[in-house]
């Protein structure tokens, strides 16, 4: 019998490219055989730690008096809807042929933690190996799988991986309970959670009482310029609107003597490559996808079409053994509108790497750049295009000289007053080569249309008449609402959005709230808790999660423990700290966090709360504002009923092309447009079949629409609709 080599892949695409390039041919029930390898796959996990009343049957009952719930040893089970396909992968494990694993799923912590669990359920005791790459090219597979390390190299990622899951286990799950418990509301809290919702809702109550001030600045035209009024301090606003009025009198009908011209040469390095994060924020900040419509679209830009790597890392540089493979990858780039400068950065060898390669800054995946796969764009879909054109962007500019500038500024005398005029000339674009005026990585500053005027060529003494002399009224503004963008970047670097100068220095040394593979859905678990959302690219607080951030344990509250966290996670990847430790701590903390639960004296009120009783408990339903439209819900956590009252829908208005509403229920349910149109979904229908529609075209509109609902109207007339027309 010849031994053969199991190969455990993450997901069933990923399995099946792995098979193809190991030359396994021969397709079974949840698994691929050739006459070396056997290629398998998980479906994400197949195994989770156990429910509470696995441990304890009185724990299935939510009851405050038998919380907190702390097992002695946590429990691994079978997910009830991948049992199938673990029985495969558990069979072939005990096949007397197979005499090697090698552990193939995402090379990160979670990753592993996936197939840790398997084997660990299955009972494998086998030699195992691991493959670590960091792109799914085919080159990249055959060298990974030439260059297997021993399992046992990271068995300190597993180890922070286990510990991450059973702390959150232990803390969710005795909160969440403790919270719905005592308030009687759908309630649930997180180590990782929570201090992000405080940052939300500490920012709303900052706005809030935010009081503004008004303020007056003074602008003066010159011939080919303008330049503004500063005090002795350097600042361009008075407060007191009489002294700017009289201040501006005082100054009408007097010539401007240029008495300083500073010019002086600067530079502006490229920004580093992309890691998760910044790529999430970009994609935001330009395209509004949220962080996880990005993270999926880099998932299929790195699995299915093998254009970009590794997604989910921290880092921002590679290491220097990638830089030989830089020039297949510019190759790699040389098309559509990227092949000029691909092509100019590819002839000016030597590359200029300073700004990239980094190894002391590289973890375990180096940052997000292009792979040598030649890219077929017409392939893309539109989202997977315009992250694509980020990351080449972005790799191309990191590849490019500093952008070089000659800063200019003109200080003026105006009747015993100090103007000042800034001006920028470009001396080479440099990085900014790769960016066009759409959009540019770097930050807005407030005097950004100030800077970038073209100022003419003068000398000191030379005296300007005045053409014009304003008043510039304005308004002291509130902190920014969060975006998705910067709420990312709020996690990443907390320290920012503290006051707290002690916590402030705390932060500075940790590494964040949640890391980039888990950020994305943090913030969709806020969205579906119904504790934040969207007014146009702001998020906003519900009145549930403020609420929320008054009742939870203020600890719980803190971006500074909960960072501190993350960083004893990362310790232990790195094998420097104890995993066993960190989760007695954290049996400690949730056992407290239920006292202070339990003897918390708050109340709680659902300020929407409808007068409709529910279908099927009679309690009132809640009304509550979902991604994608309006639903009612009931409150009580076990009876779980919720129904659609309105949706966004894909359908577009036939007037003004926008994205209509469905509202009602049965045969009253009709499409609403802001614009004021209406249609009647049976209308719609008609419509749509007369106008030839096919299964594939309507099955657009119901795309996306994965609010969890439990009962949608639309989907059901919809289905419906495409039964009978597959009849006919």
């Amino acid at each position: 019998m010849m031994a053969k080599t199991l190969v455990l892949a993450e997901k069933p695409s990923v399995g099946k490219e792995l098979a193809r390039v190991l030359g396994c041919t021969g397709g079974r029930n949840g698994y691929i055989e050739g006459s070396q390898y056997i290629v398998t796959w998980a479906l994400g996990h197949l195994v989770t730690l156990a429910d509470p009343d696995a441990y304890d049957k009185k724990w299935e009952k939510w009851d405050m008096a038998d919380l907190p719930m702390l097992p002695e040893q946590m429990k691994l089970v079978v997910i009830p809807e991948s049992r199938k396909q673990y029985q495969t992968v558990a069979g072939l494990l005990k096949r007397p042929d197979v005499t090697e694993l090698v552990i193939a799923t995402d090379a990160g912590r979670e990753g592993e933690l996936v197939a840790r669990w398997i084997l660990q359920k299955a009972g494998w005791k086998g030699k195992t190996r691991r493959l670590w790459i960091s792109s799914q090219t085919d080159r990249a597979i055959r060298e990974g799988f030439r260059n297997l390390r021993p399992a046992e190299e990271y068995d300190s990622l597993f180890r922070s991986a286990r510990a991450r899951s059973e702390a959150d286990w232990l803390v969710g799950l005795n909160v969440t309970r403790a919270l719905t418990c005592k308030w009687g509301a759908q309630l649930s809290a997180g180590r990782v959670q929570t201090p992000t919702l405080a940052l939300i809702t500490r920012r709303e109550e900052e706005i809030r009482r935010f009081v503004p001030r008004e303020f007056w600045g003074i602008a003066a035209k010159l011939p080919g310029f303008t330049a503004y009024w500063r005090d002795a301090k350097g600042n361009a606003s008075l407060f007191d609107r009489q002294k700017a009025e009289e201040l501006a009198a005082k100054l009408k009908g007097k010539d401007a003597v240029l008495v300083r011209v500073e010019k002086s040469w600067k530079q502006t390095p490229p920004p580093a490559a992309y890691d998760l994060t910044e790529l999430q924020r970009d994609a935001n900040k330009k395209y509004a996808y949220s962080a996880k419509e990005t993270l999926s679209l880099m998932q299929s830009l790195y699995e299915q079409h093998k254009l970009l790597t590794y997604p989910r890392t921290d880092s921002r540089y590679i290491p220097e053994d990638v830089v030989p493979t830089l020039g297949e990858r510019l190759r790699s780039c040389m098309t559509d509108v990227y092949k000029p400068l691909a092509q100019e950065i590819y002839r000016k060898r030597p590359y200029q790497t300073r700004y990239l390669v980094n190894n002391a800054k590289v973890t375990d995946h180096h940052a997000i750049i292009p792979t040598e796969e030649q890219p077929s764009l017409y392939h893309l879909s539109g989202p997977e295009r315009n992250i694509y054109d980020l990351a080449v962007r972005r790799f191309l500019a990191v590849l490019l000289p500093p952008f070089e500038y000659e800063e200019l500024k003109l200080t003026l005398n105006i009747g015993g007053e100090t103007f000042v005029a800034r001006g920028r000339h470009v001396i080479n674009p440099g990085w900014r080569a790769a960016y066009d005026r759409s959009f540019s990585p770097e930050e807005e500053t407030e005097d950004s249309d100030e800077g970038e005027q073209s100022l003419p060529d003068l000398r000191q003494g030379d005296r300007l008449k005045i053409t014009a002399l304003s008043l510039r009224p304005g308004k002291t503004a509130p902190p920014a609402r969060y975006t998705e963008a910067s709420l990312l970047t709020a996690m990443e670097h907390p320290a920012a959005s503290v006051s707290d100068k002690s916590l402030s220095r705390i932060l500075e040394e940790t590494s964040g709230l949640g890391t980039p593979a888990t950020r994305a859905d943090i913030i969709e678990k806020l969205f579906s808790s119904f504790y934040i959302e969207r007014r146009g690219k702001e998020l906003v607080p519900t009145s549930k999660g403020i609420q929320l951030v008054e009742l939870v344990p203020e600890e719980l509250r803190s971006a500074a423990l909960t960072a501190r966290w993350e960083d004893s996670l990362a310790d232990i990847a790195r094998g420097k700290g104890s995993d066993r430790r960190f989760v007695e701590d954290m049996r400690d903390y949730a056992a407290d966090l239920v006292r202070q639960v339990k003897a918390s004296e708050k109340t709680y009120r659902h300020d929407n709360q409808t007068r409709s009783p529910c279908p099927e408990c009679g309690k009132m339903l809640l009304r509550v504002k979902g991604k994608r439209g309006e639903m009612l819900v009931c409150p009580d956590r076990e009876c779980g009923y919720r129904r659609s009252l309105s949706q966004v829908t894909n359908a577009r208005c036939p007037n003004c092309h926008k994205k209509m509403e469905l509202r009602g229920e049965g045969e009253r349910q009709m499409f609403v447009c802001a614009c004021g149109y209406r249609e009647k979904l049976a209308d719609f229908k008609d419509r749509r079949a007369k106008a030839g529609a096919n299964k594939r075209e309507v099955q657009k509109y119901l795309a996306g629409q994965d609010e969890p609902t439990g009962s949608s109207a639309m989907a059901d007339a919809m289905a419906r609709w495409l039964e009978a027309k597959e009849k006919q």
